[in-house]
């Protein structure tokens, strides 16, 4: 991690829906990755890039991921699209210990279900939902500054049964108008590298313009980020500390 400056932040987008859908565009001119990235730097995360699916090596080159303690995930039309060679640079760099915040659809992405060995489906419904994201876990650094609960105007159901491992932490459930929960922001650790999942922002409504939002991804930034260690990491065949005894 990058002294004086907090953790080093690449936020990761498709930039496909802005480009071709009025509604996506009109409330994320220049990207949703430029949205969560403003959001992350008025939070005082100064170190903060972004990179896109189109760009070499969708921007997440050997040295832009060397650089990186918290990849942060948007994905939804284009999963397939991910080449399997850069899905695999970003796992290694995750059990390395980079840390991975997950949004909305990217539940699909392919490094989401790689890291997590199950399908991650789900229920999910368009239209005329008021989203309540209740807190669960109030003492965890990614409910900092929250009251009870997050309540969003509309967003896109989604709903239980979401086919994921137990979460190892549950900080929020959400409550839609239709009557479905979902475990909304659920954390993970996969070899040194933590893993937040968190739920709202579909593409064509305002979400990442919310500042329960941003404060909720600036806060699992910061928990994601790699904890300096004492010393590497030992694997392999090792040799005794002390004589062995017959």
């Amino acid at each position: 991690m990058s002294a004086g400056q907090g953790p080093r932040v690449t936020v990761w987008n498709e930039f496909r829906h802005e480009k071709t859908d009025e509604k996506v565009r009109r409330h994320y001119p220049e990207g949703i990755h430029a949205t969560i990235a403003a959001g992350l730097r008025e939070a005082g995360l100064a170190a903060v890039r972004t990179a896109t699916l189109d760009e070499p090596e969708h921007g997440l080159t050997e040295a832009t991921l060397a650089e990186t303690d918290v990849l942060i995930w948007w994905g939804h039309m284009a999963h397939r699209e991910v080449d399997d060679a850069i899905v695999e640079r970003v796992h290694a760099r995750v059990l390395d210990g980079m840390g991975l915040v997950v949004l909305h659809s990217g539940h699909f992405s392919k490094i989401f279900r790689r890291l997590l060995g199950t399908t991650c489906n789900l229920k999910w419904r368009e239209g005329g939902d008021k989203e309540r994201l209740w807190v669960v876990a109030p003492g965890h650094p990614i409910a900092e500054g929250l009251g009870e609960y997050v309540e969003i105007a509309e967003e896109e159901m989604y709903g239980e049964h979401f086919d994921i491992p137990a979460p190892e932490t549950l900080v929020f459930v959400s409550w839609f108008t239709g009557g479905e929960v979902f475990r909304s922001g659920c954390c993970w650790q996969r070899g040194a590298g933590k893993i937040f999942y968190f739920r709202p922002g579909h593409e064509t409504l305002p979400t990442y313009h919310n500042r329960e939002v941003q404060r909720v991804i600036a806060n699992g930034v910061r928990w994601a980020a790699p904890t300096p260690q004492a010393a590497a990491r030992v694997f392999g065949n090792y040799k005794p500390l002390e004589p062995l005894g017959r």
